[in-house]
């Protein structure tokens, strides 16, 4: 609770909340507020924002409607971004915590795994992953957690292994306790902080790469995503910036807002930083 009160007093904790509720609520109500495909031509190309009050964003080059593409875009980027965060969460928790409360054979042949990945770019191993399988969401949200999920393993391999000698493990253990257990309802509710922080940048992080994607035209051609908005406008930067600029200012207030939430989250969660 005390974790709470702090978060709450934190005024750009509440704007990043508020940005992401935004966010959270286009993505949900994406069908309902633009309920035609956004991909569909509904008007003349290259309208202007507030030339015409039914196209309030203006349209594209091919006549299609901006707002319902930054609407419906929210929601395969944080389809995206929520997706491969999650998976990289598990992966990441597994690992970590194996090499962490073991330790010895178990935590040398894991750290040599998480190393292996590591050496490689994650942008240059997920578009590998994308290459080799077709350009859907599914893809690219797998894609990007499989690339993210040895900074979670560090992680939780850090602070397993500071926890292992903890009286209170040491009391699990001495009254007979499973290894399974300690794991899952003593150690790791106490190494749950720091990453749940981690998880917004996450989130960050795979919305950023699946922009790219898109924008490199690696992404998914059957959905529009803020990225790919970004990539069709840039042949006509010049003549149109808006079509580059609207769904980018939408990745920049959502990466902000996620990062704003994390530092409020570390703030709160930190027993170092707490304040009264």
């Amino acid at each position: 609770m005390r974790a709470l009160r702090i978060f709450l007093r934190n005024p750009a904790a509440l704007g990043g909340v508020l940005v992401l509720l935004t966010m959270v609520s286009m993505a949900a109500l994406a069908g309902v507020l633009f309920p035609g495909d956004p991909l569909d031509m509904v008007g003349q190309p290259f309208l202007w924002p507030g030339a015409d009050p039914a196209f309030p964003f203006g349209t594209d080059s091919l006549g299609r409607d901006v707002l319902a593409g930054i609407v419906h875009g929210a929601r395969v980027s944080l389809l995206v971004g929520l997706a491969a965060a999650s998976l990289s969460l598990l992966i990441g928790m597994l690992v970590g915590a194996v090499a962490g409360y073991f330790g010895h054979a178990a935590d040398a042949v894991l750290s040599r795994l998480i190393e292996l990945v590591q050496t490689v770019p994650s942008f240059l191993l997920v578009i590998v992953i994308v290459a080799i399988g077709s350009p859907s969401v599914t893809t690219i949200a797998l894609a990007i957690g499989l690339a993210s999920w040895p900074t979670v393993a560090r992680l939780v391999r850090a602070e397993f292994r500071t926890l292992r000698e903890a009286d209170f493990v040491l009391a699990a253990r001495s009254v007979g306790y499973r290894s399974s257990r300690i794991i899952v309802a003593e150690i790791l509710p106490n190494a749950l902080p720091p990453v749940i922080v981690t998880t917004s940048v996450m989130v960050a992080s795979a919305i950023l790469i699946e922009s790219a994607l898109s924008f490199l035209g690696m992404g998914d051609p059957n959905v529009v995503s803020w990225g790919s908005m970004i990539g069709a406008g840039r042949e006509v930067l010049r003549s149109a910036w808006y079509l580059s600029a609207l769904p980018g200012t939408a990745i920049i207030l959502t990466v902000l807002a996620l990062n704003l939430v994390g530092d409020a989250l570390n703030d709160a969660l930190n027993p170092r930083l707490r304040h009264d």
